[in-house]
């Protein structure tokens, strides 16, 4: 691997795609660093010494955003508005008719569905901005911290923060964009793989706290769970599907083989974090409940909202493998495969063409959504099975979900980086 990396480096167009990479992210991590203007600084540190940082559903959010959210930075929003967009729109095409054209009709559809991304995306910032603002002017940010972290309430300052957190997500979305088009791997996933991986040496830290003995438990944990999310994401099951020769002219065309690879978790880790935000909604809802929550209220901490409690998991549970379906069902369309390789003289041997190939793909479908969903479920929960284990605060933003993007993501980029090397007969860096 380390000869690939060489190799890449002396390659003068790939290294200029590298080093461009890592200029936006640089870029992007000074971007967190910097403070919304009317946001006093000291007063956030000093509220994250009293109270330890944010807790619950913040700290998960505040760890996609590199820090940026605890500290109430200029990019405080991060790349999530952009996300949440990207899926909501992937939704709608199944509702709305309008968007499942545009993305049939190829490059220039996909780009206006872009666009409407672009837009509901500054909905969400604007939505999620003022949010933050608010709870941050009513000290309800950091709870039990009696340091005024926005001196200046007045209604033109407000408008400032929230069109500065606006305007760096929309930044943030640009910075995206320019790493797809011109660096190398897709900007989105590296701008989360960068906020995750610069929150590890603090969870790393607070490990090695509690000792030696489980801080050498959590890394060889934390390296079977790695390991095993690479060997199920590389899984795939390859349907084999034959061409038929045909004469055109002078030419035969067609009698080759290929194979459909369908990866054993389809869906990715969308079910993980959408089965995340519904399950951080009670934990949203009781930060508004006050010092003496009702009876329901309490019901909610010590059964839902508890990341140890049995119905949470078994929600958890539910939710994911839920998700994994929906979305695979909304992903891949198996009487659309089946038309395709009909029309262009494509067959499953021993399946006939049309339905029958339709209905074999989605049984086969099934099947492996039903293991990906739950390798998803016992991914996503052995970090709190071993934080209990372990003896660890459950509120380490440490969890399946970040480590499913941080796999996934760097195999994705390794990939790139080394379909491009081979294009230069490089070996690569897996041999």
């Amino acid at each position: 691997m380390l000869s690939g990396f060489m190799s890449a480096f002396r390659t003068p167009d790939l290294r200029k795609k590298l080093l461009f990479t890592l200029g936006i992210i640089a870029i992007y991590r000074l971007g967190v660093a910097i403070p919304t203007p009317g946001v006093d600084y000291g007063a956030v540190q000093q509220c994250i010494n009293v109270t330890g940082g944010t807790e619950g559903a913040f700290a998960i959010l505040n760890l996609f955003t590199g820090g940026a959210l605890q500290n109430l930075s200029i990019f405080a929003l991060g790349i999530m508005p952009y996300i949440t967009a990207s899926i909501i729109v992937q939704l709608l095409r199944v509702l709305i008719p309008r968007f499942e054209t545009l993305y049939r009709e190829g490059a220039d559809g996909q780009a206006k569905l872009t666009q409407y991304t672009r837009y509901i995306t500054i909905g969400f910032a604007v939505l999620q901005s003022a949010s933050y603002v608010t709870l941050a002017r009513t000290g309800q940010f950091f709870p039990g911290c009696t340091f005024e972290i926005v001196p200046d309430d007045s209604w033109s300052r407000i408008a400032v923060m929230i069109l500065t957190m606006t305007a760096g997500t929309v930044l943030i979305m640009w910075l995206g964009e320019r790493i797809t088009e011109r660096g190398v791997g897709n900007g989105m996933s590296l701008m989360i793989f960068t906020s995750i991986a610069a929150g590890f040496p603090a969870v790393f830290g607070v490990v090695y706290a509690a000792g030696w003995g489980t801080l050498f438990a959590f890394s060889l944990v934390t390296l079977a769970v790695i390991a095993g999310v690479v060997f199920v994401e590389q899984s795939q099951r390859r349907i084999p599907v034959q061409y038929a020769k045909r004469v055109v002219g002078r030419r035969t065309l067609g009698g080759s083989s290929t194979y459909i690879p369908l990866k054993i978790n389809m869906a990715g880790v969308i079910p993980v974090i959408f089965a995340a935000s519904l399950l951080s909604l009670p934990s949203v809802i009781l930060q508004f409940s006050g010092d003496n929550p009702a009876d329901w209220a309490v019901w909610l901490r010590d059964n839902v909202a508890d990341a140890t409690s049995p119905i949470h998991i078994g929600l958890y549970i539910l939710l994911i493998v839920f998700f994994a379906y929906f979305y695979t069902a909304i992903t891949f369309n198996p009487e659309e495969v089946a038309d395709n390789m009909k029309k262009y003289g494509g067959f499953i041997p021993g399946i006939r063409p049309g339905k029958p190939t339709a209905d074999f793909l989605d049984y086969v479908l099934s099947r492996i959504t039903a293991a990906g969903s739950l390798y998803l479920a016992v991914v996503a929960l052995v970090p709190t099975v071993m934080f209990a284990v372990l003896g660890l605060s459950q509120s380490i933003p440490l969890g399946g979900t970040s480590v499913l993007i941080l796999v996934g993501v760097g195999l994705d980029t390794v990939k790139r980086i080394e379909s491009q090397l081979e294009q230069r007969h490089y070996e690569g860096f897996l041999k």
